[in-house]
């Protein structure tokens, strides 16, 4: 197996991407679920509502120190650099270890397929769980393969490495469930029911048990609150093909068809596609329902890497005539550069904050109609808060919905945020229900604008005590309304305010 250090092309090519990541991250403004868990690592605990702990564990040591926003972008670009290496390590054995042949570039053709993923680089520049996920996931194909070897069942470190993999999967998102149901299918394929009587391989789970246990013990705790969210989550909401449908399309625009070439040819290790086809088909089927997000299937794209690499480089490669060679390059080069430009298109958005596709306006706007501007103003809209807070002698910010309480909550920190909302999430836990009577500091955004809460479900009397135009590119992206609110009824029904001024 060829080491990438070996061919500069290929380190040229990684270090592009690696630079590009850094440059994006130090431009834009953090994402909604970026701030969320960058507000884990800032009140550390066993687990949390919605996610298990390591997203916010290894953020500790940056947030301790209260890094700017580009130094904290180094922890996902750090997973990424890791998930595409292992990605090109296990491309170059597969090629040389399969009955696919020595076409040539298995690696480069990997690289190439993620690196021409769109959404893939979003999580090479924001941290989620699926950032996580997606290099353990790689490190539990390669230890996959090594244990499915006729005489593994003896090879003690590696069951106990598994375990290991097994735990810190189980600690970065619950839906590891899926990786790890294919990894146990790959290793009984191997081995059969053999696998079932090495205490090796008990241990290494009982291990896995062990590290996820403060997951377990925090929900003990707390009435068992994140296994209770989670499942009516994937319930959904009654179960729709057209939805399914839906999902595929932006699957293919999200990820590209040059990861689907994993899907062709046959190899012995062909049982590792498992750990693309179980979590794709189980979210496919769950965004049905709307119960699922385009990001969460990232580490099973992921999976499929090396399969595609080898079978791009065997069919860029492959015998035939010269004019099946030139069309198979056209092929190839179309594709990519179709997706060259999806990527393109999708951090300019990101860069401009939607310009020149998506509205950019001060006035209310439907609700999620330009993603990329609320990437921008919170920094702002924070500051301003803190010394309105002050002048007015108000001891807490609320807002109207989560999603704003977790960019608000990073900014203005050590001061509370409030959620008027009656659902419960982690800010329930983090700061509680404002109390009946109570006063605050309210705080509106145009692009998920609320009715201002007064009466019977709301405050005594809200008084508007400054408007922040916030822009971006001299272009207007957002307006942030604060709002001195007395006399907390206790009984919260937000309603959305209609677009308009």
């Amino acid at each position: 197996m060829r080491a990438l250090g070996q061919h500069p092309r290929h380190s040229a090519l990684l270090a592009a991407l690696v630079l590009l990541h850094a440059v994006v991250g130090g431009y834009i403004g953090l994402s909604v679920d970026e701030a969320h868990y960058l507000l884990y690592a800032y009140h550390p605990a066993l687990s949390y509502f919605d996610h298990p702990p390591l997203v916010g564990w290894v953020q500790l040591p940056l947030v301790a120190l209260d890094a700017p926003v580009v130094f904290l972008r180094l922890v996902p670009g750090l997973f990424w650099l890791g998930t595409v290496l292992a990605v090109y390590r296990l491309a170059e054995y597969l090629q040389g270890n399969s009955n696919f042949g020595h076409s040539g570039d298995a690696g480069l053709w990997a690289l190439g397929a993620l690196a021409l993923a769109p959404l893939l680089h979003v999580l090479g520049i924001g941290l989620v769980p699926d950032t996580l996920l997606m290099f353990f996931t790689v490190l539990l194909m390669g230890q996959t393969l090594r244990l499915m070897q006729p005489d593994a069942l003896a090879y003690r470190g590696d069951w106990l490495l598994w375990g290991c993999l097994l735990g810190l999967m189980g600690l970065s998102k619950y839906t590891a469930i899926f990786m790890a149901l294919a990894s146990g299918l790959c290793l009984l394929s191997a081995h059969g029911l053999r696998l079932l009587r090495s205490p090796w391989a008990w241990l290494a789970v009982v291990l896995a048990l062990l590290m996820v246990s403060p997951v377990l013990v925090w929900n003990a705790q707390h009435d068992w609150v994140s296994f209770r969210y989670q499942g009516q989550h994937g319930a959904g909401s009654g179960w729709h093909v057209a939805a399914v449908a839906r999902f595929a399309l932006l699957q293919l625009l999200a990820f590209g068809p040059l990861l689907l070439w994993g899907l062709s040819g046959h190899s012995k290790q062909g049982a590792l596609r498992l750990f693309f086809a179980l979590p794709w088909l189980v979210l496919a089927y769950l965004a049905g329902g709307d119960s699922s997000l385009p990001h969460w299937t990232a580490p099973a794209w992921v999976a499929l890497a090396p399969f595609a690499g080898v079978a791009l480089a065997r069919f860029a490669y492959g015998h035939g005539d010269r004019g099946r060679q030139r069309l198979r390059a056209r092929v190839l080069a179309a594709l990519a550069v179709l997706q060259g430009l999806g990527c393109a298109a999708l951090l300019g958005l990101m860069l401009s904050a939607g310009a020149p596709l998506l509205p950019r306006t001060w006035d209310n706007t439907a609700v999620g109609a330009n993603p990329f501007a609320e990437l921008y103003g919170w920094d702002q809209a924070g500051a301003r808060a803190i010394s309105l807070a002050q002048a007015q002698g108000l001891r807490s910010v609320s807002v109207q919905n989560w999603t704003l309480a977790s960019r608000l909550g990073w900014v203005v920190r050590p001061l509370p945020v409030h959620v008027l909302d009656a659902g419960f999430s982690q800010f329930s836990l983090w700061a509680g229900d404002l109390p009946v009577g109570a006063s605050t500091l309210l705080v509106d955004n145009s692009l998920l604008a609320f009715e201002t809460p007064l009466g019977p479900h709301g405050f005594t009397d809200c008084q508007l005590l400054d408007t922040l135009d916030a822009r971006h590119g001299g272009a207007p992206v957002a307006r942030f309304r604060f709002y001195a609110c007395h006399g907390w009824a206790g009984d919260p029904q937000p309603r959305n305010r209609e677009p308009g001024p």
